[in-house]
């Protein structure tokens, strides 16, 4: 090998390991001055591997309660997506999504414009049912400080924005903002078709902006068989991390499933 050809080589593995991206087996070419200079293997990068399909198999029937995990035994995971500050992060998932299969719940803040600049791409995936959608209130107050009819107007709104932009209503699942809900708010949110208040068993701690390396130990934490994750679609260090979460997921034989995917409500 001349010293042009072992310069590409080294330009190549640099501005790969710079990427950051992962590598699997293959083989790719380096353009240079001198013609294609092959790359070895190790320096090629590949996507994340694709996740595993959800459980095929009776659904757990649920009734108009209150959860926090998924009922039964398995190893499922629902990973469920809070708020929309970011439309950065928003389209993140959504690509996450298509790259490897992987599967949410969003609990959508209808308020956020994020939700709208992704219609296009993300209402295939809602109607594929690989992307599902619950209501997370318009504009993301605490509930148990409104009126009755306060509530209302917070869930109705965003009914009706999931209904005109996505074909579904997010029905039976709403997420009360900070997890805060009491009777009323429950019974207006039952009136309104939402039977189901969505509490989680974990979290990746991102309403706020926090570390990449603190997030990847919450999932080191949290993620586990027949749980359901609260995440948020605010802050850029978790878009940052989707090759981490996706290895934690596969090491730990876990499948992605939306809420529909395994439950099935029974009023």
């Amino acid at each position: 090998m001349d010293r042009r050809q072992m310069l590409a080589l080294l330009t190549a593995g640099t501005a790969f390991a710079l990427a950051g991206c992962a590598t699997a087996e293959g083989e790719a070419v380096q353009a240079g001055s001198g013609g294609e200079i092959p790359v070895p293997p190790s320096l090629v990068p590949a996507k994340p591997p694709l996740l595993p399909p959800p459980p095929t198999g009776p659904k757990s029937v649920i009734g108009a309660k209150t959860i926090t995990a998924l009922p039964g035994e398995g190893t499922s995971m629902a990973l469920t997506v809070d708020d929309g500050a970011s439309a950065e992060v928003v389209g993140a998932y959504v690509k996450w999504a298509k790259d490897t299969g992987a599967r949410f719940t969003f609990f959508v803040t209808g308020y956020y414009e994020s939700w709208t600049i992704h219609r296009d791409a993300m209402r295939p995936l809602v109607e594929s049912g690989q992307i599902q959608l619950g209501n997370h209130s318009w504009d993301h107050p605490d509930l148990t400080k409104l009126s009755a009819s306060g509530v209302a107007q917070q869930l109705e709104k965003t009914k009706t924005f999931l209904h005109n932009n996505f074909g579904v209503d997010g029905t039976p699942y709403f997420r009360p903002p900070f997890g805060n809900h009491n009777a009323t708010v429950d019974k207006v949110a039952v009136d309104l078709g939402y039977v189901v208040p969505t509490m989680w068993y974990g979290s990746l701690s991102d309403s706020g902006l926090i570390t990449e390396e603190y997030l990847i130990e919450c999932a080191h934490k949290y993620f586990a068989a027949q749980s359901i994750i609260i995440g948020h679609a605010n802050f850029a260090p978790v878009t940052h991390c989707y090759g981490q979460l996706v290895d934690i997921i596969r090491e730990r034989n876990l499948s992605l499933v939306t809420l529909n995917d395994v439950l099935r409500v029974q009023v």
